[in-house]
């Protein structure tokens, strides 16, 4: 499989299985997008306490989940370039998931369905009512 078959499927979706992908794009996209913007308006406070798992520094990690969480997620909701925004998603919910809580299912819950969510839309892909679609999707094989 190319990069660019894995990027941009061109997989025909039924319509209801679109459908459900479209809602948990909506829905999980927006509960994410909630948690970047509260670290956006509250960068300044959190930026000397943020934690740093992979060494980056403070600053660097929280920009790098703020860019995660909140703009990344935006092109998730509307399926655009999808499966590549999804890659920082996955990534920041693993390191918070594993490194952060440690592994820990109690402390590290919300982090933990995150991933596990984002890693089956990856591999589900964002169906057939996504920007992705819509520019990418030409003739389906």
């Amino acid at each position: 499989m190319t990069i660019k078959a894995l990027l941009f499927p061109r997989k025909a979706y039924q319509t209801n299985v679109s459908l459900f992908l479209l809602v948990m794009r909506l829905l999980f996209g927006s509960l994410l997008v909630t948690h970047g913007f509260a670290k956006l308006t509250g960068f300044s406070a959190m930026e000397a306490s943020f934690p740093d798992p992979l060494g980056v520094g403070s600053l660097y990690s929280l920009m790098l989940a703020v860019f995660a969480e909140l703009f990344c997620s935006v092109a998730f909701i509307f399926g655009f370039l999808y499966r590549l925004s999804l890659l920082p998603m996955m990534a920041t919910m693993g390191v918070a998931f594993f490194l952060v809580h440690g592994g820990n299912v109690k402390a590290g819950e919300l982090a933990l369905i995150y991933f596990v969510v984002f890693v089956l839309m990856f591999l589900a892909g964002p169906g057939k009512y996504s920007l992705d679609s819509l520019m990418f999707g030409g003739k389906r094989r």
